[in-house]
C-alpha cells in the first residue's frame, strides 16, 4: 500500500477537496483507515465525519462500500463526490430507488475500476444479489455511517444494522470504519461489539462549539416571553423547540 507523509496527503486533499488544512481528527483517522486498520470514529455532526472515508477511498486500491440508512444523503454525496472528479463513475449508490438498466450501468463503472465509492442503505447491502456482486469485486474498506443504528441502546436502532457483520463476513472481510455523531459510551461498546471491532482504533472529537452560547431561564409567561425574543431578533432566523408537535402547532 503506498505510503503518504502529511505533505502528500494535505496534497491530495486540496485535489480532490480544496481544503488547505484538515479539520480536528481527520488527519489520524484517515491514516489508520490508509494502513488498513479498524477505526471507530465519534464526530459532532459537520465535524467532517465522510471526509474521513470519501479520502482514503480515493486513495485506495479497490472500491470502498459506505454504508449509509439515508438514500438523501448518499444522492447528496455521490452528487458532491462527482463535483470532484472527471469521473462521473467515481461514486454510485445501489438502492431501490435504481431501476434495473441504471442498476446494470452502476455495476458495469464498478467492474471497469471506474468507482471508488459504492453506498448501500442496510437493505440493500443484504439482498442476495447485491452479495454475489460484491464477492466479485476488490472491496478497499467498508464504512458504516450513522453507525449507532446498530445499538438497541441508542435513539435510531435499526435491525437491519444488525445483519451488516454477517454480510460483510459472506462477502469478505475487509477493514472497517465506523461513524457516529451520538454514541454513549455504552452504545459505542454495543457497536464495535455487533461489527466485531473491538480492537479498533478510536478517535473521539470535541462537542465543544465556542461559537454557541447556552442560558437556561426561568419560564413565566411563555407566549409573551416567546412574542419579545422574536421581535428582539427582527430579520434574523432561528428555531425553538417544542416537546410535542401539538405544541408546536399551537
Amino acid at each position: 500500500m503506498e505510503q503518504y507523509d502529511s505533505a502528500s496527503l494535505h496534497g491530495k486533499l486540496k485535489e480532490y477537496f480544496g481544503f488547505s488544512s484538515f479539520k480536528g481528527n481527520q488527519e489520524a483517522v484517515i491514516r489508520n483507515v490508509l494502513e488498513g486498520k479498524d477505526t471507530f470514529v465519534l464526530m459532532p455532526t459537520g465535524g467532517g465525519k465522510s471526509l474521513c472515508y470519501q479520502l482514503p477511498a480515493l486513495l485506495m486500491d479497490g472500491v470502498a462500500i459506505v454504508i449509509s440508512p439515508l438514500i438523501a444523503l448518499m444522492k447528496n454525496q455521490v452528487d458532491a463526490m462527482r463535483t470532484f472528479s472527471a469521473e462521473s463513475g467515481i461514486a454510485h449508490f445501489l438502492n431501490s430507488s435504481l431501476n434495473k438498466t441504471a442498476v446494470t450501468q452502476v455495476r458495469s463503472n464498478v467492474l471497469a475500476g471506474k468507482t471508488k465509492l459504492l453506498y448501500f442503505a442496510p437493505e440493500s447491502l443484504t439482498k442476495e444479489d447485491n452479495v454475489a456482486f460484491l464477492r466479485k469485486i476488490r472491496i478497499s474498506f467498508y464504512a458504516i455511517d450513522e453507525a449507532h443504528c446498530i445499538s438497541e441502546w441508542g435513539h435510531d436502532f435499526r435491525p437491519e444494522y444488525r445483519r451488516i457483520r454477517p454480510i460483510i463476513n459472506e462477502i469478505g472481510p475487509a477493514p472497517l470504519i465506523a461513524l457516529t455523531a451520538t454514541a454513549t459510551p455504552k452504545v459505542q461498546l454495543d457497536i464495535q461489539k455487533n461489527l466485531g471491532m473491538s480492537d479498533a482504533a478510536v478517535f473521539k472529537s470535541s462537542f465543544n462549539r465556542p461559537n454557541l452560547y447556552y442560558e437556561i431561564r426561568p419560564k413565566h409567561d411563555v407566549d409573551r416571553e416567546i412574542i419579545r425574543f422574536i421581535k428582539q431578533n427582527e430579520g434574523k432566523s432561528g428555531i425553538i423547540y417544542c416537546l410535542s408537535r401539538k405544541k408546536v402547532e399551537e
